[in-house]
């Protein structure tokens, strides 16, 4: 008896072994097809004085749909894998403006956006094709920054694989068969924590000197022209805001106005009676937060040595022109001074300048342009750029759509020109003469490829100021190009202003399943489970007879307890 029972149970733990593998194995037949895997890049999530904007979920986990859905659908537990050719105004009102329910969202960028190929990838012959797409992902770019939205969004780069998934899922969603736990189709997961606060994200500014010559006993200090470009970006994903205008542009411009200059700095006999001050600012975004904290630490003796400062921003677009944009009165003496030199040499080069002049809202801590920091502490200032309006907050600083592609290398290169050229006549008292100090061919020529490789290098790093730290490898490479050609380089790190809340969790993969239907699972689960059943009824006949398999399914004997 006890070896019979014994063997029961050794039976009955074979059975229950196999049954709860065949439940793991069914269990498991979704996720067993994986069609791709990708990289998709979140929408930014951060805070403005604890208003909530972008997305503010990462994690996801529903079944494809198209932009096929039928009106009225309900689409809370799907993602829907939208091109941008295939963008509308109601889509984009209805799930991004008012927060209409939606499982997820994945937007399909062209590959012209691809910021590591982008001058290789076909497909977009026609320049009017290209600047449409363009206008399309500004637009789009604009609303999801100011939107706060309750499900994932990613980004994700058009390729063969994606191509083939999505094809697939429009032709069931043409058919009227979407993917859902009934049907099967395509299912996409992103596995990600809870997004978290970046604590106290730092700025870090980078500031060098070409020091001037005095002259023999002379002990006053020398005046100072400052030349400033804020190297930090935003965008509607971190990892993709590479800003090569804005302002990638700038950076490159002044780092060959450095280099041009350290040269004719290096002679002690073309050494000018100026001493150049340049600054790499972070938090332009952020209302030129990094300038103004960067000004601010500067002693009063300083700051009034400085006779002007030109900002350079977004000099890349300015093939048609650029715009000197100024805060006092184009009357102002020193503001015809900058705007003279400059509008001097641009009619030499062939290149239009005008001037703009926007007053200073004391009342409103806003500032449109960079210079508008130096004019607040009354230091005289301009904006040299190829964008005649300003942008609005947050807005036109190094997004999705600003990449290599859409730069004019010949613009950066004749933006430098025309600086370098109008700075030095006016270093050397030259101004109104018919020179040519940096002309082509000579060793004081701008450089093309030099502003090309640093174009290229901007165009394929993201520079979002909160996701950078202070060793930054990025930043290390900026000190170090800068210290090449200048002097007393040194990094000054700040908090970014408080308002500000980013989140972390930027970049993440996305896997794609294509998954049964449950009326499969449910036939393949009675498939196994009657092969089981007979293979395991057969086992036991075989070994032990009819008998022992008949008592394994008969209720065992109570046991009656004894009456005291």
């Amino acid at each position: 008896m006890a070896n019979a029972a014994e063997g029961r149970r050794q039976v009955l733990e074979s059975v229950y072994s196999v049954i709860a593998l065949v439940f793991i194995l069914v269990a498991c037949v979704e996720l067993c097809d994986a069609s791709t895997v990708v990289d998709v890049y979140r929408l930014i999530q951060y805070d403005i004085s604890g208003v909530p904007f972008g997305s503010r979920v990462a994690s996801l986990n529903h079944h494809a749909g198209s932009s096929l859905f039928a009106p009225g659908s309900d689409l809370s537990r799907t993602v829907v894998i939208l091109p941008l050719r295939e963008l509308n105004e109601t889509f984009i009102r209805e799930y991004i403006e008012q927060g209409k329910p939606l499982g997820g969202l994945l937007l399909l960028l062209p590959r012209i956006f691809r910021s590591e190929n982008s001058e290789t990838v076909g497909g977009y012959g026609d320049s009017s094709d290209k600047e449409n797409m363009k206008k399309l992902l500004v637009d789009l770019e604009r609303r999801l920054i100011h939107a706060s939205i309750n499900y994932p969004v990613y980004f994700a780069f058009e390729d063969e694989d994606l191509d083939t998934v999505l094809a697939d899922i429009k032709r069931n969603d043409a058919a009227g068969q979407p993917a859902t736990a009934t049907t099967g189709g395509y299912k996409l997961i992103v596995t990600s924590p809870t997004p978290k606060k970046l604590a106290s994200p730092t700025i870090t500014n980078i500031q060098g000197w070409l020091p001037g010559l005095k002259a023999d006993g002379d002990s006053n200090q020398l005046p100072t022209i400052a030349i400033v470009a804020s190297y930090d970006t935003f965008g509607a994903a971190p990892a993709l805001s590479v800003g090569s205008d804005s302002n990638g542009s700038g950076v490159v411009a002044l780092l060959e106005i450095a280099r041009l200059f350290s040269i004719l700095y290096s002679n002690p006999n073309t050494r000018g009676k100026y001493n150049i001050l340049f600054g790499l600012t972070s938090g332009g975004p952020y209302n030129y937060n990094g300038t103004q904290k960067w000004l601010r630490s500067f002693d009063q003796r300083l700051r009034e040595s400085i006779d002007y400062a030109i900002c350079l921003n977004s000099l890349g677009s300015g093939e048609k022109g650029l715009w000197v944009h100024v805060s006092k009165p184009p009357e102002n003496a020193y503001v015809k001074q900058i705007y003279e030199g400059l509008s001097n040499v641009a009619e030499e080069l062939g290149l239009e300048v005008g001037l703009k002049h926007k007053k200073i809202n004391v009342s409103n801590s806003r500032v449109a342009w960079e210079h508008e920091q130096f004019s607040r502490l009354r230091v005289t200032a301009a904006t040299l750029s190829g964008l005649s309006v300003a942008p609005n907050l947050l807005e036109n600083a190094g997004g999705l759509s600003d990449n290599r592609e859409f730069v004019s290398e010949a613009a950066v290169v004749q933006s430098v020109k025309l600086v370098a050229e109008s700075l030095a006549r006016h270093i050397y008292g030259q101004q109104g003469k018919d020179v040519n100090i940096f002309a082509d061919n000579s060793s004081l020529a701008v450089n093309p490829s030099y502003i090309r490789s640093w174009l290229d290098l901007l165009s394929r790093t993201p520079r979002v100021a909160p996701f950078l730290s202070k060793d930054n490898a990025f930043i290390m490479a900026l000190k170090k190009e800068l210290a090449n050609h200048v002097v007393e380089v040194n990094l000054q790190h700040d908090v970014l202003d408080g308002i500000f809340t980013f989140y972390d969790s930027t970049v993440n993969t996305l896997q794609i399943y294509q998954v049964a239907s449950v009326t499969f699972d449910l036939l393949l689960l009675l498939v196994l489970g009657s092969y089981l059943i007979t293979l395991f009824s057969f086992l036991v006949i075989t070994t032990r007879g009819v008998d022992d398999l008949i008592s394994l399914f008969r209720r065992p004997p109570s046991r009656k307890v004894k009456s005291v």
